[in-house]
């Protein structure tokens, strides 16, 4: 079936396609659609993973990936999204690899020349990327394919990359195809993406991890890492008829990377929009990740908390997109210096959310899969890694990928609910960044709209202002009422894209303004501290004022707590613009705590769940039900 469908599609682009000069073909337009078939999470690679001598400038980088599904006609994405330098590149060639990556050897007769826009050159701006025009180029499943790069500037200091390659690249001095004498390193650079050209039903799973993803613990140019495993498992499930169609398999996974914060690598949260939404041909998510949060927190519930709620803004989003997404529960690390009860009780936390919830398109139990039958706090033995009771070899990945089941893939009919209620957490005044925009304050805010964020909207300044504004159109303004005094946090929810993107001047009660910055958010919806500060019970006026444009505002929420809020927030309470909401009578109305508006009849029909009832004019009410 597999070389049929090679056959038809070659035939459709010789019938459909022109072949252009250079080999690259211009595509009729309802010829499939791009599907990712390989893809690796960029990064910066740091000083102990940069490019050996004689570096990159001016010479050629071999780099072997291999593919998990196959194509007659491909393209390559390249990434300068962590350098901050130009990168230039000269010319591409794909070829068939001779080896998974143990060698440099290509069969020369398969050889391609990559074009950018008709070009052999391209050069990459920092925080830049490079696509190629489509070439033909078979493929099949799992082929080695050979990717070499001949540079012209380039920084060897400064480099996007993924050190975790596990796969050995070639680094040839001079503009040449001839990689007798090279320098080696397991690392890869630039490369970003391999996508090929498939059927409709055709599509990808992306998958989200850290070092267990990324293969720490896998046999250098093998490709044995339990990723791989399950592409081998889906792909003969294809052949066997058990699958409609194609999977292909995205390891977006980052050694020592977290969720929230802090580990290598852009985390999770600010890096899942362009590692999962932004690949082609996504049909699922695996969520596969926490363990580096847990083993660095000193409150392993407070922190699985936080970790669930990121993964239910992905969920939502994903099913937004109509794509669905898999729990992957964490494995055990018990004997592992990130092992405490407060730990293990985040990680059960984690584990036992997405066995029960109904958010998840379905779970795969690798912590079952792989811990000791006699305590499920810890790894199996036989399946260590440097005996460090977290990594696992390559049997273990061998279980791991044995243990996903290929019917997840075959699901159809409705997505999970994405409507849980999510748990109570911190008390405080709320407020709808959207809602303090009026004719005399905020005119110079865009109101966007925006599923993830509270209510559906956010505010965005669009206004680059390098000095404090006087212009009221420039500033929100909210005047509120605090009940007992205290030191007072004030945190925003906030979506900041770059560091060129994330700061605002604050102030509090008319007093000075100071400037909230170093925000970044990596462009997902995050809560951050904008103000602290003590207030004296009664009427108090909060300020905000643009600075840079593109920074993105959801939601504020005034509080005492020192820790910020974790899913969208509460109800408005207790708040009002200074013009045209002083005589605002608002008609009763149901939320959860998430913000959203429900049906009352949920009430009343006694759905078990926490709820806030708005009674208007500041005045809230909070209901458990709980039949």
């Amino acid at each position: 079936m597999k070389r049929l469908y090679h056959f038809i599609l070659a035939l459709a682009l010789a019938t459909f396609g022109a072949m252009n000069n250079n080999g690259s073909v211009a595509l009729a337009q309802d010829e499939g659609h791009w599907v990712g078939t390989w893809a690796t999470a960029p990064m910066l690679s740091g000083n102990n993973n940069n490019p050996p001598a004689p570096g990159l400038a001016n010479n050629s980088l071999r780099q072997i990936v291999q593919v998990s599904i196959g194509g007659e006609l491909v393209r390559l994405k390249l990434s300068n999204l962590h350098g901050t330098d130009i990168v230039e590149i000269n010319s591409v060639e794909l070829a068939v690899a001779k080896t998974a990556g143990s060698s440099s050897e290509v069969e020369e007769a398969t050889t391609v020349n990559l074009t950018f826009n008709g070009n052999s050159k391209v050069t990459m701006a920092a925080g830049g990327m490079a696509v190629s025009d489509p070439v033909a180029f078979h493929l099949d499943e799992r082929q080695n394919v050979a990717i070499t790069i001949h540079y012209g500037k380039a920084s060897s200091n400064s480099v996007c990359g993924h050190p975790g390659s596990r796969t050995t690249s070639y680094l040839a001095k001079g503009n040449t195809t001839n990689f007798n004498t090279v320098s080696k390193t397991d690392h890869w650079y630039h490369i970003l993406a391999m996508e090929v050209m498939a059927p409709e039903n055709t599509g990808c799973v992306a998958v989200l991890g850290n070092s267990i993803t990324d293969g720490r613990g896998s046999t250098t140019n093998k490709q044995d890492r339990w990723t791989d495993v399950m592409s081998r498992q889906l792909n003969a499930a294809c052949q066997e008829g058990k699958v409609a169609a194609p999977v292909g398999v995205l390891n977006l996974g980052i050694g020592g990377n977290c969720v929230l914060n802090g580990g290598l690598g852009p985390s999770a949260v600010r890096r899942y929009q362009s590692d999962i939404f932004e690949q082609e041909g996504v049909k699922w998510i695996i969520l596969f990740e926490g363990v580096n949060d847990l083993g660095g927190t000193n409150n392993g519930e407070l922190t699985a908390r936080r970790i669930i709620d990121v993964w239910k803004q992905i969920i939502r989003l994903a099913h937004s997109k109509g794509i669905r997404v898999f729990g992957a529960t964490i494995t055990p690390f018990k004997g592992n210096n990130y092992y405490s009860h407060d730990h293990e009780a985040g990680r059960q936390r984690i584990n036992n959310w997405m066995r029960t919830t109904k958010m998840l398109d379905g779970v795969i139990d690798f912590a079952d899969a792989v811990c000791d039958p006699s305590d499920n706090e810890r790894l199996d033995a036989k399946y260590l890694f440097e005996n460090d009771w977290l990594h696992l070899n390559a049997e273990g990945y061998d279980v791991m990928g044995k243990a996903v089941d290929v019917e997840l893939f075959t699901q159809e009919g409705p997505l999970a609910d994405d409507d849980e209620v999510d748990e109570e957490e911190v008390q405080g005044i709320w407020i709808e960044a959207e809602s303090l925009k009026n004719d005399t304050y905020g005119k110079n805010f865009a109101v966007r709209n925006d599923p993830m964020a509270s209510g559906g909207q956010f505010l965005e300044t669009v206004k680059n202002l390098t000095n404090l504004s006087n212009d009221n159109a420039d500033r929100l303004m909210a005047d509120f009422n605090v009940e007992e005094a205290n030191t007072y946090y004030i945190y925003a929810r906030l979506s900041c894209a770059s560091y060129d993107d994330d700061s605002y001047f604050v102030s509090m009660d008319n007093g000075s303004w100071d400037m909230a910055n170093g925000l970044f958010t990596g462009g997902a919806w995050e809560w951050l501290n904008i103000y602290k500060g003590y207030l004296a019970a009664g009427a108090h006026r909060l300020g905000i004022t643009s600075r840079e444009d593109g920074a993105c505002m959801d939601k504020i929420c005034i509080t005492t707590s020192s820790m910020p809020p974790i899913t969208m927030g509460g109800v408005p309470t207790g708040v009002k613009s200074p013009v045209g909401l002083e005589a605002t009578t608002v008609a009763p109305s149901v939320y959860d705590l998430a913000g959203r508006k429900i049906d009352a009849g949920k009430l009343n029909n006694g759905t078990k769940g926490i709820y806030i009832i708005n009674q208007g004019q500041g005045r809230v009410k909070k209901v458990i039900v709980n039949k």
